[in-house]
């Protein structure tokens, strides 16, 4: 997507008013450099006189508000001002705190903004904003926040003539990368480095003991952040949601309980990826090489077979809880069998999770200055631009431009366009080429 194709105006008469308050807000999973994104935005904001609020968790106490809990300063909101913001940039976790409460979980299509039950938790976000005096709403966040910032905003052209509008304007965050709309997300490269010490940790560990680590990394759509820590961490093999969908997937039937309705879903072929990975351990052991680390990004859970999801549990955008399934666990014990069918003798194989260590690290510099022209450029599309709607954005040399919603959100179901890594691209052919295994 080129600049000049997504800086199309995406104004409202909302956006002409003058903004003299700003809402900050922060949902979803944390992300390194979340501080940089939200004391620059802020620090930004106050140049013009305009007063900032911090939303504290998400949207967790938006949708309490009401006639007998009104919104409280210190509870409910936080004033940023220099004296809170100061040294802050280069700062661990997120001042504001946040949260995964999805206030437009009920809305799934553009004709369930006309339902008033369907809104009722938009409406209350409204309402709790606009007791405070909120022009405008910065949302940071990922593809669920993105999603629910553009709801917020078609909500509003239903409002009754004459409502006071709110512009919104949202920063993109994920350490997974799998962001439509920009190169890359702050935090990734830090994740990445976080995740790829821990790699080579394991890789060390390994070679003394002769022995695997199958590593569980986290990317729940795509695989950026598997193979960016599998490549920088020097794995011994990577695999990712983007490799089901090129050779490893079959299909399963399957019956819902409660329906009895039947249907056919994609899955893993597991199998086949046991094969990739025990051909894997037998190409080093001819080279040498006794020992391995095999990183594989968990959203692969997704593609169990439904009988290694009986029980599991999801969020309140229906994701499901992948950390629960163990990914990595169910494969060692496929794996281990499988070494032993093919060379009668066992092998120790450890499999663990990697990823919550990395959303709080110490950002690193190019993070801070990413986040920190994230943060500009909110300012920028409310205040110099007078934009609404649109997820902030940079290109080339941190240049900054200004993606609508529309470009970015599925028009029948409001959801979010996941960006994949594309098979034969340079950057997946690189972590195939770092690889010592023969792929078919």
């Amino acid at each position: 997507m080129s600049a000049s194709a997504s800086t199309a105006p995406a104004t409202s008469p909302a956006t002409a008013r003058p903004i003299r308050r700003v809402a900050i807000l922060f949902a979803g999973g944390p992300a390194p450099a979340a501080n940089a994104v939200i004391s620059t935005a802020a620090a930004a904001f106050h140049r013009d006189g305009i007063e900032v609020l911090g939303i504290m968790n998400g949207y967790s106490h938006l949708v309490e508000f009401g006639p007998d809990n009104a919104m409280q300063e210190g509870r409910d909101y936080v004033v940023l001002d220099q004296a809170r913001l100061r040294r802050t940039r280069n700062t661990r976790g997120i001042m504001i705190g946040t949260a995964r409460t999805n206030p437009g979980k009920d809305v799934a299509h553009p004709s369930h903004l006309g339902d008033a039950k369907r809104t009722a938790p938009m409406k209350t976000v409204y309402e709790a904003l606009r007791s405070l005096g909120v022009d405008a709403l910065v949302s940071i966040g990922g593809d669920d926040t993105l999603k629910t910032a553009n709801k917020f905003k078609m909500f509003q052209d239903f409002l009754p003539e004459g409502s006071k509008r709110i512009a919104v304007v949202h920063v993109p965050k994920t350490i997974d990368n799998d962001y439509r709309g920009i190169d890359f997300t702050f935090g990734y490269f830090t994740a990445v480095e976080t995740l790829a010490g821990e790699i080579r940790n394991l890789l060390a560990d390994a070679e003394a003991t002769r022995g695997y680590f199958i590593a569980e990394c986290m990317g729940r759509s795509a695989g950026w952040l598997a193979y960016g820590a599998a490549i920088a961490g020097e794995a011994s093999l990577v695999l990712s949601v983007e490799d089901v969908e090129e050779k490893l997937s079959a299909e399963e039937t399957v019956t819902d309980p409660k329906t009895g309705v039947t249907s056919t879903r994609k899955i893993m072929d597991i199998a086949k990826v046991v094969d990739i990975i025990t051909k894997l351990m037998l190409a080093r052991e001819a080279a040498g090489k006794q020992f391995g680390v095999v990183v594989l990004a968990e959203g692969l859970a997704q593609y169990l077979p439904a009988s290694y999801l009986e029980g599991a549990k999801f969020d309140e955008h229906g994701h499901l809880s992948l950390a629960s399934t163990n990914l990595a666990k169910t494969m060692v014990k496929a794996i281990e069998a499988e070494y032993k069918k093919r060379t009668g003798k066992s092998k120790r194989i450890t499999g663990l999770q990697l990823g919550y260590e990395a959303r709080c690290a110490q950002p690193h510099a190019f993070d801070v200055i990413l986040g920190s022209q994230l943060g500009v450029g909110a300012y920028r599309a409310l205040v110099e631009n007078g934009l609404d709607g649109v997820m902030v954005s940079c290109s080339g040399q941190l240049n900054l431009y200004y993606v609508p919603f529309e470009t970015l959100v599925d028009p029948e179901t409001l959801v979010t366009v996941v960006r994949f890594i594309q098979g034969g691209s340079d950057f997946h052919r690189l972590a195939r080429f770092l690889e010592n295994y023969p792929h078919d």
